[in-house]
């Protein structure tokens, strides 16, 4: 495992869907990997993620990809669509996490408000 918790907690789901199973434990989590899937639960992606001891349970929604995005490119908010078109297969399918200096947002909020920040993730 890497120093990076959201990129390894993404590859482990990703591994799992691909295994068949609906749920995963992670063992390293943080408040960012958590807000990262907060995202994901309003959007669907993921069903429910809770805290138990020393891992993190994480029950999948209904996406086909999630992963994170290396390295982390600090985007200007009107070349933002550039890295939507690279990253997601269709205009209004999925989305793409930025941290900003507002907070973790979807790649639409960011847009809506004019904000550039650094590409994170993305989920379709």
């Amino acid at each position: 495992m890497s120093q990076d918790i959201v990129a390894d907690a993404l590859n482990q789901m990703m591994n799992a869907k691909k295994a068949g199973k609906t749920e995963v434990v992670v063992g390293k989590h943080s408040r960012f990997l958590i807000s990262v899937l907060a995202i994901g639960k309003l959007k669907g992606y993921v069903k429910n993620y809770t805290v138990e001891g020393n891992g993190l349970r994480i029950e999948f929604g209904k996406f086909n990809v999630c992963k994170a995005v290396k390295p982390r490119y600090l985007v200007k908010a009107m070349d933002l669509e550039k890295y939507v078109r690279r990253y997601l297969p269709a205009r209004d399918m999925g989305v793409v996490l930025v941290s900003t200096n507002e907070g973790l947002m979807t790649h639409q909020t960011a847009g809506e408000k004019k904000i550039g920040g650094s590409i994170i993730a993305y989920m379709y």
